[in-house]
């Protein structure tokens, strides 16, 4: 089976074997894109959160296959160790990480939850449906997909806060 996505900006024609290919595997083991991370493989962690046409999903839990033709922004689009994207500054800059390993996934979701917040996206939090606020408590429902098993919350949410008043 074939099928084309668009990666970062590239567009890229896969052939799979096997239909039941995870988009994260694909990701992974067809494109080279290791930064997208394989943690619980059953959508309770976050850590292979990626962007499918600026929403944030888990890849893990969807195949491949699902996306032909569909644009994936992984952590690699994000930005570069050349040219950080704001949100990779604050993260080094508030040491939201220790190990690293959810970092990519955070990093991703935590950029596409501040657009979903700039478009007026309400969340459980949300006591105005219609005007959202920029509160700790919303930025922590917003990222309660995505796990840290270092526990560097605080930082995490102080890296999120920080990307947030940077000029876009």
């Amino acid at each position: 089976m074939e099928i084309s996505l668009t990666v970062n900006g590239a567009q890229h024609r896969l052939r799979l074997d096997d239909p039941r290919v995870t988009l994260l595997d694909a990701l992974r083991q067809h494109l080279g894109l290791t930064g997208t991370k394989k943690g619980c493989d059953h959508g309770q962690c976050g850590a292979c959160t990626v962007m499918l046409d600026g929403r944030r999903m888990n890849a893990c839990l969807s195949l491949a296959v699902m996306h032909d033709g569909d644009a994936i922004t992984t952590i690699e689009g994000i930005g570069t160790a050349e040219a950080l994207a704001p949100m990779q500054a604050a993260f080094i800059r508030h040491d939201g990480f220790q190990c690293g390993y959810c970092t990519p996934g955070q990093i991703v979701s935590a950029t596409a939850m501040l657009d979903e917040l700039r478009q007026g996206w309400p969340s459980q939090m949300s006591a105005d449906l219609t005007a959202p606020q920029f509160t700790d408590d919303e930025i922590r429902e917003r990222m309660s997909g995505n796990l840290c098993r270092c526990s560097c919350y605080p930082n995490i949410v102080d890296a999120i806060r920080d990307a947030a008043e940077a000029p876009a």
